[in-house]
């Protein structure tokens, strides 16, 4: 092929890298103002308001509050999030109110001079606490229970009285923030028609316009987003922030209206990965098969729903790993909390499970006396597999070859070397409409356009994509001209997220693009034909086509969990070497390799650039990412107390890509975003087990942390008696 297992570089690598790419944060229009947002500081209260003073103030243009929204609420899957909180706060960080004024100085000074009257609310920041009857409700609802996924299949109680070893853990995994580069920033404005133009950076431009149109009551052709460039992502901008706060106001004032968080505010306003209490107990018999697993996992989804439901399904779906077990019963619930809110992130409760399961291996195969990866060889998906739920893997199940990859490329016998393995569901699951849309055309000059509302969030997509129309087109990525930013001409391409972009979009790219080869082929050879000539000579109407793809998945049982929720799944495997110092409670990395299933390697060098941040940030969320949340409040609030790994905590390490495609993909490509995420925390808590026999059952595993478990297995403590943070 041409394009398609090329390292074609970057399509928008020049412009990051020499500064002429656009961040909303760049844009500025005359006669702009500046807002900023009044935000709460309890975490449940009733609430009066009083802007008087603020009012007076010269320079506040305007103070906006919930009286002015025409429909108060959003939110991605419940409508549970206000605008601007009305009555009652639920979380620290709650928007109140927006100041627009002429500079950011006085809007700030103003924000100072509102008078909230805060009546406190026993609040609730134990998710166990939460769903008890007698507890706080946050949303003033019968339970804090948001979603209850049940999982059953086979008889797990008798299945256990068959099993040979059983092993029981309680495992606890906490919030973590997506830390993207780019804070939020925005900028609204509107036309003499009054029609609301919004600069930001989003994971999903579309259905911000339909969220700011149903806030404002009025038509989505009336607001048009330009999606800028986008400073990383990883799901925490797929709730909404400031975007109806800026397009209300710009409405109202006829005026440009910009806001920029400080990493502060941003820590607050955006989503955090959830986090999970998962008490496992996992059944085998003496000749290593397993038997059994029962998992009740409890999500702290915060204040807002967001995706719970999502999160938490997906959640219970992985709660097994990539192994064949016959009697499974999963419950995973979505808790409301008075917490900070959490949302999607990389992984997107795929992330956590592994923590959990892969322990669970680790613990089982040494009581059995058996070879870790051996256990593992034993037990895993292959070809032909059924999934907990029912699911025959069919295809493009390459788990094997990426542990023996592992195995190959790292000593297993060395002490301090761990193994985590995993699979990941592609899409949006549970029989949601999963479609992707996506325009080509031919333009006067020989280029192709192609048109789709796909976001690049720096994962590459715009690469990609336009490597799978150039090979399609028989063409140079160069002629390639790639349009995503604008909602007004481009067709709805979903999320960037769930590591669909890839395999969905990618697909729908694919069929457009199939489709003009098709017309340019009733005239013409593709291989052989210029396409000025083309156009010339071809009715330009037919050089426009539409593809759409809409990827398979059904809806789940309701009390059994039974379904095809996701297509296709991805594999992978990783290994790490690692050094314990139990002095000081140090965890250092020595070594690591990474096999990982891709499908079809469309870009080789943007799946390795993939791995490496996947495997960084899978550093930070085991070994120190602590918000340190203290009763709603988030104490870790800026990149300087929030720790996240630099290029001095990361190590150059062998990356495999595995390749076995999949007959309904691109070219038989797999999304890879999230999945080279979920396998690094278990490869590395199960090495330091290896290196020191401790077993961190609850994260972050920092120093102290460290040192507390050493303590508890030199006094011959029991985990449950040691406090760990």
């Amino acid at each position: 092929m041409n394009s398609v297992g090329k390292n074609i570089k970057r399509v928008d690598a020049y412009d990051k890298v020499n500064g002429k790419a656009i961040y909303p944060q760049d844009i500025y229009f005359e006669d702009m103002l500046y807002g900023e947002t009044l935000r709460s500081n309890k975490p449940h209260a009733y609430i009066e308001l009083d802007i008087s003073e603020a009012k007076k103030i010269e320079g506040v243009i305007k103070i906006f509050t919930a009286k002015d929204v025409p429909y108060n609420h959003h939110g991605v899957v419940f409508k549970d999030n206000e605008v601007f909180c009305d009555k009652k706060v639920r979380r620290i960080g709650d928007p109140i109110a927006f100041v627009v004024a002429t500079n950011k100085e006085i809007a700030k000074k103003a924000l100072k001079t509102i008078n909230v009257k805060y009546k406190e609310i026993e609040a609730v920041f134990d998710p166990i606490k939460a769903i008890k009857e007698n507890s706080p409700k946050v949303h003033d609802n019968d339970t804090n229970i948001v979603h209850h996924f049940k999982l059953r299949n086979g008889d797990v109680e008798k299945s256990f009285e068959d099993c040979d070893v059983i092993v029981e853990n309680e495992y606890v995994v906490p919030q973590a923030d997506h830390a993207f580069l780019q804070p939020e920033s925005g900028v609204a404005k509107t036309d003499e028609k009054g029609k609301i133009t919004l600069y930001t950076a989003t994971q999903y431009p579309h259905f911000d316009v339909c969220e700011i149109a149903q806030a404002l009551q009025i038509d989505q052709k009336q607001v048009k987003i330009i999606n800028c460039a986008v400073g990383g992502a990883f799901g925490g901008r797929e709730d909404i922030t400031m975007q109806i706060h800026l397009s209300l106001a710009a409405k109202v004032l006829k005026r440009p209206i910009k806001t920029t968080y400080s990493r502060e505010e941003s820590f607050i306003a955006h989503s955090k990965r959830h986090s999970m209490i998962m008490k496992y107990k996992t059944g085998a018999t003496k000749d290593g098969k397993l038997k059994a697993l029962k998992a009740t996992i409890i999500g702290d989804t915060g204040a807002y729903a967001s995706w719970a439901i999502n999160v938490l399904r997906k959640a219970g779906v992985h709660a097994t790993g990539p192994y064949e077990i016959e009697n499974v019963c999963v419950d995973s619930y979505a808790v409301y909390t008075n917490n900070p809110f959490s949302g999607a992130m990389r992984g997107f409760g795929a992330t956590q499970v592994p923590i959990a399961y892969e322990q669970q291996m680790d613990i089982i195969a040494n009581k059995l006396n058996i070879d870790p990866i051996e256990f593992r060889l034993k037990n895993i998906f292959k070809k032909g597999s059924k999934t907990a739920t029912n699911q025959i893997l069919k295809e493009s199940v390459p788990l094997e070859k990426c542990i023996n990859e592992v195995k190959k490329n790292m000593d297993f016998s060395k002490k301090g070397c761990g193994i985590g393995i995993m699979f990941y569901g592609t899409g949006y699951g549970n029989g949601f409409p999963d479609v992707s849309n996506a325009r080509a055309k031919i333009n006067q000059d020989g280029k192709v356009e192609i048109y789709i509302g796909a976001t690049e969030v720096g994962q590459g997509a715009k690469t990609i994509m336009s490597q799978i129309g150039a090979e399609v087109l028989k063409i140079n990525v160069e002629d390639i001209i790639f349009v995503n930013e604008d909602t007004e001409i481009t067709p709805d391409s979903g999320t960037a997220a769930a590591s669909r972009q890839t395999y969905n979009s990618g697909n729908a790219v694919k069929i457009a693009c199939e489709k003009l080869k098709d017309e340019i082929n009733k005239k013409y050879d593709i291989n052989n034909c210029n396409l000025k000539d083309v156009y010339k000579n071809i009715d330009k109407e037919l050089l426009i086509k539409q593809g759409s793809f809409k990827a398979y998945s059904t809806m789940m049982d309701e009390e059994t969990g039974i379904g095809e929720p996701y297509w296709p799944y991805t594999f992978g495997a990783c290994g790490v070497e690692v050094d314990v110092d139990e002095e000081t409670g140090e965890i250092k990395i020595l070594n690591a390799v990474v096999a990982q299933d891709v499908g079809k390697a469309i870009n080789p060098h943007l799946i390795e650039g993939q791995i490496d941040g996947g495997f960084a940030m899978g550093v930070g969320y085991t070994l120190m990412e602590d918000l340190n949340v203290v009763n709603g409040e988030i104490k870790n609030n800026r990149l300087s107390k929030y720790i996240i790994p630099t290029s001095l905590d990361t190590i150059d390490f062998k990356k495999i890509i595995v390749e076995d495609e999949e007959s309904s993909a691109p070219f038989g490509a797999k999304g890879i975003g999230e999945p080279v995420m979920v396998y690094v925390a278990p490869a590395i808590l199960n090495a330091i087990y290896s290196a020191s026999g401790i077993r961190v059952k609850k994260l972050p595993a920092t120093p102290d942390n460290i040192i507390k478990n050493i303590k508890a297995k030199n006094e011959n403590l029991s985990f449950d008696k040691i406090k760990y943070l």
